[in-house]
């Protein structure tokens, strides 16, 4: 009782509560409706409303049971039920909306913003330019008819220009926008006045000309700043590139141009910093790169202007670069994509023109791989600054190292070849990889993706070399196999993929290319497929060049009946070298599926090991048996030139040692868990389709041996016809219809044989053993169909 009489008090004291909480949500409640209906009527007195429910909370009960009975009437009568309908349907429609339409009304008709954009921004713009091409006309028609002389042209241009300047200047305060277009059209008339005086009527000589275009760029640039408006300092850095070109008199003084451009870009420069206008940066890049690239194809002579070609090629680099820099230091931004579009055209811009001048001098030619390797300095002068200060955003940092290893890439093949420059780059891909993988660095992980690529092509112009079909053909040029500069260059590349690919496969790293991107799906079968191809290669060019190699130095010369000699070569060389190709080819395939299978446990790879197993096996059926049956020949018929000895006859076993390691391989794959009936239907027929191969060509090979050729066409229909037999045999024990029907089908091929080749050739007692063969064979097949029927199943869950 006393526990329950606790629970009871609780209770009452959270009735209470609620009974208070009540109340106070009916005041409220009150209080929002008077509000309401006195916006409804438009009064301003304070007006009460009939309310359901009472502002007071009917008082405590002071017995438990009086208590519980007033509970239970409130509970009946909600508050909730009078608030709805007096918000959804009294005052909804009759206060919010006309809420709506009195401020609609009262509120002020306002220019649509097309109509405020055309009218205050295009209309002046519109405006100025004809004004400009109104005085061009008049001009032209006054110059064309000589009804006013040309100094006075000049004369009404100057004023027409500072008078339209004066009008702009005047509306500032008011109109700053406006008076900006009017300040920009009269600097543009300055300008085209101020040539045509020099240039059309040369009334101006041309170092006051070029004074008075420098006075004007200046205001310009004070405009600029006056205004806050980039369009006049994007007018005043056209003329100015423009003043050099206008007043040139084609006198070749290179450097006076260039020396001029290079002031125009620190003053334009320090302006697009301090105002932060970076389209004038932009604009200033553009335009300088785009002067001196001109004058490069064009008027730039090697011997006299290389120095002068240099000078201002590195003084343009250094300018944009530290201006780059600055702008990313000093304005704490963030790195984006178009900054490191920026900073690699200025960086191979500045190493494309300086190689190209190097490259055609003398001298020059000789420092590429310096001019290369400075590059790379540069750059790692900057990277080092970033990181010992610890300045700006730290992709910065990341960007100029990467920068680094760009121009130490290049620099390999520039001033190296062969070998070293594949061992440099694959190291510099691998080590780029494991940092950004390891350490999270977007840049120099995508940076390893194109050296990777560059590595690769680099190994396959080491092999074409290295392995030419006339390389090694003298003994002086000839290589030891297996310990040689290529081989251990192929090693070391393999190395380094293995472990890019052993990295990637790491969870602990994840890629910085998003998993559903399709380069990331690119690499990541693309990587494994390279070091995969390379690792085959590796070793199956090394077992080609050893047997080429033997070929071309068994050269025989021999006397002919002409002045020249004839030259005999040991062709079995060549079946030899097709054999322990296969025989490689048959290892490969089949390690790689038993590591998979052991091991790396992929999915994919294991499909592909084995389609590449299988490829292997039936190329060696047809290919590898043909060589080892030239090679018999070989044996049986030899040469006088060259000796034969009994490995040409065993090799044929040493061959199926490999064979049988490559069908045990796939046997292992179809006996685990979960592998499709398809899988093992498809190993069965690979197996059987070998196996009777094989038999057939030992058959063929010991009748040869025994110099019995006329009786292996017997033999094989034979041998034929009894293997079609244990077929079924087999596939009736086994209840395997896709067997029986196999046996079947090669009964019938055997048959075909027999009736249209066997019979032409065969005289009368082997065509009795054999159609009485095949007839036994073929009763006993019906016999056993007839014997096990009703166990005979159509193999649908087998």
């Amino acid at each position: 009782m006393a526990t329950n009489q606790e629970l009871i008090d609780k209770l009452i004291e959270k009735l209470e509560l609620l009974f208070k909480k009540q109340a106070e949500f009916s005041s409220e409640i009150n209080s929002l409706k008077e509000e309401l209906y006195r916006l409804k009527s438009g009064s301003t007195e304070d007006e009460t409303i009939p309310i359901k429910a009472s502002t007071e909370p009917d008082p405590l009960p002071k017995t438990e049971n009086e208590k519980l009975e007033a509970f239970n009437e409130n509970v009946e009568e909600p508050v909730v039920e009078t608030l709805e309908p007096v918000l959804e349907t009294e005052y909804q429609d009759e206060f919010v909306a006309p809420k709506a339409t009195s401020v609609e009304e009262n509120k002020p008709k306002r220019k649509s913003s097309l109509e405020k954009f055309i009218g205050e921004n295009i209309l002046n713009k519109i405006g100025i330019i004809i004004t400009i091409i109104g005085v061009a006309i008049g001009a032209k028609y006054s110059i064309e008819n000589d009804l006013i002389s040309p100094l006075t042209r000049i004369i009404l241009g100057y004023f027409t220009a500072i008078g339209l300047l004066g009008f702009g200047i005047k509306l500032k305060k008011k109109y700053e926008a406006y008076s900006a277009v009017l300040v920009s059209g009269s600097i543009v008339i300055l300008y085209f006045i101020t040539f045509f005086a020099y240039s059309f009527y040369d009334l101006i000589p041309q170092l006051p000309t070029f004074v008075l275009m420098v006075i004007f760029t200046t205001f310009t640039v004070v405009a600029a700043i006056s205004y806050n408006r980039q369009v006049i300092a994007h007018i005043g850095l056209v003329g100015a590139y423009a003043v050099p070109f206008l007043l040139s008199n084609n006198s070749g003084q290179v450097e006076v141009l260039f020396s001029y451009v290079a002031i125009i870009n620190i003053g334009i420069l320090v302006i697009s910093f301090k105002k932060y206008w970076k389209s004038l940066y932009y604009s200033a890049f553009i335009f300088t790169w785009l002067i001196y690239s001109t004058w490069f194809i064009f008027e730039y002579f090697e011997e006299e202007q290389i120095g002068i070609a240099l000078s201002f090629l590195s003084l343009f680099f250094v300018i944009f670069y530290i201006t780059f820099l600055a702008y990313k230091v000093l304005r704490k931004e963030m790195l984006k994509t178009s900054d490191v579009v920026l900073l690699l055209f200025n960086s191979f811009l500045f190493y494309g023109l300086g190689f190209a001048i190097l490259e055609n001098h003398d001298t020059g030619s000789q420092l590429l791989g310096l001019f290369t390797l400075g590059n790379a300095v540069i750059h790692f002068i900057v990277s080092v600054l970033f990181y010992k200060l610890k300045l700006g955003d730290k992709n910065l940092f990341y960007l100029a190292s990467a920068m680094v290893l760009v121009f130490i890439t290049i620099t390999i093949p520039v001033q190296l070849d062969g070998n070293w420059v594949t061992l440099l780059w694959v190291s510099e891909a691998a080590l780029l990889f494991w940092l950004g993988r390891t350490k999270a660095i977007k840049v120099y992980e995508k940076l390893s993706y194109p050296l990777m690529i560059l590595a690769f092509l680099s190994l396959l112009q080491d092999w074409s070399f290295a392995y030419s079909a006339y390389y090694g053909i003298n003994e002086d040029e000839q290589i030891t196999t297996i310990f040689n500069i290529h081989f251990l260059t192929s090693l070391l590349f393999v190395i380094a993929f293995g472990f890019i690919v052993w990295l990637s496969r790491k969870e602990d790293y994840t890629s910085t290319l998003k998993p559903t991107s399709i380069w990331s799906r690119l690499l990541t079968y693309g990587i494994p497929a390279l070091f995969l191809f390379s690792a085959y290669y590796a070793f199956r060019l090394e077992i080609e060049f050893y047997w080429d190699q033997l070929y071309h130095t068994s050269s025989i010369s021999t006397p002919s009946e002409d002045v020249y000699k004839r030259s005999i070569f040991n062709y079995d060389l060549r079946d030899f070298k097709t054999i322990w190709v296969l025989n490689y080819s048959l290892l490969f395939m089949a390690l790689l599926a038993m590591v998979n299978f052991k091991l790396i446990k992929n999915k994919l790879l294991e499909k592909i090991a084995l389609g590449l197993t299988v490829a292997s096996i039936f190329i060696f059926l047809t290919q590898g048996l043909l060589a080892i049956s030239e090679l018999r020949e070989s044996y049986l018929n030899p040469s006088e030139y060259f000796q034969e000895n009994s490995f040409y006859l065993w090799i044929r076993y040493v061959s199926f040692l490999f064979l049988a390691f490559a069908l045990y391989t796939c046997y292992k794959f179809i006996k685990r868990e979960g592998i499709s009936k398809g899988f093992k239907i498809g190993y069965d027929i690979l197996l059987h389709v070998t196996i009777i191969w094989v038999l057939s060509s030992e058959l063929i090979h010991w009748m040869d041996m025994a110099e019995s050729t006329q009786s292996y066409k017997l033999g094989l229909s034979i041998l034929w016809g009894v293997y079609s037999f244990l077929l079924i045999a087999f596939g009736i024990w086994k209840d395997k219809v896709y067997l029986r029907i196999g046996g079947m089908i090669f009964f019938g091929i055997t048959l075909i044989k027999l009736f249209f080749y066997d019979i032409v050739h065969l005289n009368t007692i082997s065509k009795t053993i054999v159609f009485v063969s095949l007839g036994v064979l073929l009763l006993i097949i019906s016999f056993l169909y007839n014997k096990y029927k009703n166990q005979i199943t159509d193999d649908s869950n087998n």
